[in-house]
């Protein structure tokens, strides 16, 4: 096991103990798992969605339902292969009813996902949906730019020897469907860097 795998099961362990998380009741009343993320330990490219869904937290991974589907079919049209990226989210179990994360529910994991960065070491931080845009930016002193995802998505901003990419999240695709094109030409733009 080498020395990132090592850090990355530390931070499994601790959220997998991590009583103190205002949705660890919810965990354990739904035999859910929480989701620390999966790929490649090198990855030049994290990315970070917002919260588990209900398929994601049955099994314990990253964009394994329909999202996920959308999320491989976007890789596999720019000639990325899963493999070779990191997957994760901020909030790293489930909101109940599927509902957006709250901003103590973000404080509370928060830190697990700058550790996961600090491990990864990623060229490329692509976030999925605007409460990962929003925390990653503000995180990375870009706050100064943010603005809403419909405005920001696509562009590549860069800080701390990072570039970011604000993408849709790829559950959007699936409730409108003309922001699948969109998704796709962004994705152009995440291959070029």
């Amino acid at each position: 096991m080498d020395e990132r795998e090592e850090e990355l099961k530390k931070i499994k362990n601790e959220i997998l103990n991590l009583v103190s998380s205002p949705l660890y009741a919810e965990r354990v009343e739904n035999k859910y798992f929480p989701v620390i993320g999966e790929g490649n330990h090198r990855a030049d490219i994290m990315f970070v969605g917002e919260a588990p869904g209900e398929n994601e937290a049955k099994t314990g991974r990253p964009f394994c339902g329909r999202a996920g589907k959308v999320l491989d079919d976007l890789l596999q049209s720019v000639g990325i292969e899963r493999k070779d990226v990191y997957v994760t989210n901020i909030v790293k179990d489930r909101p109940p009813g599927n509902r957006d994360p709250l901003p103590d529910e973000i404080a509370a994991y928060a830190p697990f996902l700058d550790r996961q960065i600090k491990i990864i070491q990623p060229k490329i931080i692509a976030t999925l949906g605007r409460f990962s845009m929003a925390y990653v930016m503000t995180h990375y002193g870009l706050d100064f730019e943010l603005d809403t995802i419909s405005k920001l998505h696509g562009q590549v901003f860069q800080a701390e020897g990072f570039k970011f990419i604000p993408l849709y999240h790829p559950a959007a695709a699936i409730y409108n469907q003309h922001l699948m094109s969109t998704l796709k030409e962004d994705f152009k733009a995440l291959a070029n860097l």
